[in-house]
């Protein structure tokens, strides 16, 4: 690699864009017309390449009717059509809604729905769950294949050939709506998180600080792009300094470090989970001399961190915290001192004159608690979420005097880093996701042996949660752990599954008739006497 420069001197060294993704997209295809941007399965294509084939995307897109506003769907692993059609879709001033590809037919149905999307891109793994949601939509979306693999559908890369030449004007700006992410809410229904293209690229700008990127970094993408993560931190960190991103399909624990290796990845987001499995696989499939310098993710075991720099060679480890409403708002500084474990302090701008993140910790009243107590973990961001689309109430509930309340609780040491204490809201975090234990509790609920379910997250051996589910059979019933799991798997993704099922006679009910779930937590003997549906399909 070249000589390391500063943050600041990367995202100066290029012509000025006006904070919309086509301006910037259009400043580094400017200044490294010929450096690749998307590398995928072997070939790649440079930012000219994809200022090209955003701009024959958009008059696609448009001949298809999207308009200013509007609303696409994408359910499909990485690639590169979704890059282009995040662009794309930008640049005519349209929001790119994507979906989880494991959604089984009843999540993608209420999501495309609840988005009004007025079309769908998708791979062909999954397009009958894709036809059978987009069935229930009035009007029905128009279907769209982003790889051949249906010879009655259109597949992108023919359709962009048949495209007109020209796309319509570019009407976008930075505070116009680009993506949904929709995330699971304590009410048992996704929410669609709104975000602007200023968010986005404030977020890139701001991940150029946090992993000091350099134009020569290739930053592999192995998270979903349905995530946060790979949106605004792997892919507009990429385009916010220039670089290349290194797209693959999904994480593959086996093939990681042939795939660091054979791509000259530098750079690479992680959650937990990846982390933990890499930590425990054979020696054996680790590639020496690859060039991986630098790991994002949280959070991080002294152990994770042993691992990862005296036997994988990575000298860069670092921790942060964000969420889908709130991206990227915390980390440890890349340069020291690092405090492992922690969430680390207020993220930076390159730019020291560009206000940032600001964050405190509050009591129930909204009053700031000194450092070392614990108290809710309350942030001031500008990539902060325009709000949640069809959903007011939640919106305005989620805002205090100009401060989002993250319902996560944690508190502020004494050298100004945060600490993560526990989840105030009733989500089960899973290999990076979260679930809402509401939404469980109402699928299982609804099995006709059933009379009342609750979930709650219980530590798995990766440092994250596993789910358990605690189930009260109906009078005369006799159902089994096996048979709840398999009605699950019917209706949720799989990572929805509950790992643990354990049959009770009656469960904890608040004043108001509520599941006390803190007492499912807290009681020691519920996980003891569950069945691990794990342990017996080992078996």
């Amino acid at each position: 690699m070249s000589a390391t420069r500063e943050p600041i001197e990367v995202i100066s060294s290029y012509p000025a864009h006006i904070g919309t993704l086509s301006s910037m997209l259009a400043s580094r295809a400017t200044a490294a017309p010929d450096r690749e941007f998307i590398v995928f399965q072997g070939e790649s294509r440079s930012y000219l390449d994809v200022a090209h084939d955003v701009e024959r995307a958009a008059a696609l897109f448009a001949a298809r009717g999207v308009q200013p506003g509007d609303r696409v769907g994408l359910m499909s692993l990485n690639h590169p059509s979704t890059v282009i059609t995040f662009f794309a879709l930008a640049r005519l001033g349209a929001v790119m809604v994507p979906v989880n590809p494991e959604y089984g037919v009843e999540e993608a149905g209420y999501v495309l729905a609840h988005a009004q999307v007025c079309g769908v891109l998708c791979s062909p793994a999954a397009l009958d769950r894709v036809r059978a949601a987009r069935a229930r939509i009035i009007p029905a979306p128009w279907l769209m294949l982003n790889a051949p693999g249906d010879s009655k559908l259109t597949d992108f890369a023919n359709a962009m050939k048949d495209a007109p030449r020209e796309a319509p004007a570019d009407s976008a700006t930075p505070d116009s709506t680009c993506v949904f992410i929709y995330t699971s809410g304590t009410t048992g229904f996704p929410k669609g998180v709104m975000h602007s293209q200023r968010n986005v690229l404030l977020a890139g700008e701001g991940f150029v600080e946090r992993m000091h990127l350099q134009p020569d970094d290739r930053l592999l993408c192995i998270l979903p792009m349905f995530h946060i993560n790979a949106l605004f931190y792997s892919l507009a960190g990429t385009l916010a300094a220039g670089a290349t991103i290194v797209l693959v399909p999904k994480f593959s624990a086996s093939s990681f470090w042939r795939t660091v290796a054979d791509t000259r990845a530098t750079e690479v987001n992680t959650i937990a989970a990846v982390t933990s499995i890499l930590t425990q696989r054979p020696r054996s499939e680790f590639v020496a001399g690859h060039g991986l310098r630098k790991v994002y993710g949280a959070p991080f075991t002294a152990e994770t961190y042993r691992i990862f720099r005296d036997e994988f060679h990575v000298p860069h480890l670092v921790e942060g915290y964000g969420m889908s409403e709130i991206p990227g708002v915390l980390n440890n500084p890349f340069e020291g001192p690092h405090k492992i474990g922690s969430m680390g302090r207020p993220s930076r701008h390159p730019d020291s004159r560009v206000a940032f993140a600001e964050m405190k910790v509050v009591d129930e009243a909204g009053g700031d608690l000194p450092d070392g107590e614990t108290g809710e973990l309350a942030v001031r961001t500008p990539i902060v979420m325009k709000g949640y689309y069809r959903d007011p109430e939640q919106t305005d509930a989620a805002f205090r005097d100009g401060w989002f309340l993250t319902g996560d609780l944690g508190c502020r040491d004494a050298d100004g880093y945060f600490w993560f204490v526990a989840r105030k809201k009733d989500i089960i975090r899973k290999r990076g996701e979260n679930i809402s234990g509401a939404e469980l509790d109402r699928v299982i609920g609804a099995h006709p042996d059933v009379a009342e379910a609750a979930a709650i997250p219980v530590p798995d051996e990766l440092g994250e949660d596993e789910i358990l589910v605690a189930v009260v059979p109906k009078p005369g019933a006799t159902p089994t752990a096996r048979a709840i799991a398999d009605w699950c798997s019917e209706r949720l993704a799989a990572i929805k599954v509950p790992r643990y099922v354990a049959f009770v006679d009656a469960l904890p009910h608040t004043p108001t008739h509520r599941v006390a779930k803190f007492k499912l937590r807290a009681d020691a003997k519920l996980r003891d006497n569950a069945v691990d549906l794990k342990e017996e399909t080992r078996g």
